[in-house]
């Protein structure tokens, strides 16, 4: 491709995901990789929570998963070194965020370069960072949604795989809505993880667009 390069993948994709605490989007990511014709398996889930409710989902369906603690390191050079060397152990092409609440430096994202994805509860650019819920409710926005997208230094950045938007009604709460978010999340994850597996996204390496490839 001129003035870019297509995502290489294997036939089946390996994921590391990456929780820090209830890990439903592990548990839709682990009920996807069920299907025989889905193309990806996880290969490892790490968590920097010791306690992680997402670990009972490792547990559960026999996935390896480790525990790099950040509180347990000076800094976050040495947390992020544990984390590579835990990942050298496995075979991991592509690593999964899912509410995995520590932003990686620009040198751990470049060991990866577009092989780190991220789902993030709003329509981004719009509302990046925490309360995304809370504040699209005061700002009396009329959709909101989830995003997945490829990671960037740049917290909540990147090139964006796809969207999916949610209706906000006038007696939203942000519970009411956090849910309805989260069943598309649910939904948008796999979807994204489909894409990149089949070979159906190639990102631009002039603008860092991605592009779509046509059937």
């Amino acid at each position: 491709m001129d003035g870019g390069y297509e995502i290489v993948t294997h036939k089946s994709l390996k994921l590391a995901v990456f929780i820090s605490g209830r890990g439903s989007n592990l548990k839709a990511l682990i009920d996807a990789c069920v299907d025989p014709d889905f193309p990806a398996e996880i290969s490892l889930v790490l968590s920097n929570v010791e306690n992680a409710g997402g670990l009972e989902y490792a547990t559960q369906n026999n996935i390896p998963y480790e525990i790099v603690n950040h509180h347990k390191f000076d800094d976050k050079s040495g947390f992020e070194k544990e984390i590579q060397n835990v990942l050298k152990r496995y075979d991991v092409d592509l690593i999964c965020l899912a509410g995995f609440m520590r932003l990686l430096s620009a040198s751990f994202i470049d060991v990866w370069p577009d092989k780190i994805i991220n789902i993030h509860p709003s329509l981004l650019p719009r509302y990046k960072g925490l309360d995304t819920h809370k504040r699209a409710l005061a700002d009396s926005a009329f959709e909101t949604g989830c995003t997945v997208h490829f990671v960037r230094p740049e917290m909540d950045s990147g090139p964006i795989i796809l969207q999916k938007s949610v209706p906000i009604f006038p007696d939203d709460t942000e519970k009411t809505l956090a849910v309805r978010v989260l069943v598309q999340e649910h939904r948008a994850y796999p979807q994204a993880v489909r894409m990149i597996a089949q070979n159906d996204i190639a990102i631009s390496g002039k603008n860092d667009t991605i592009n779509h490839h046509q059937d």
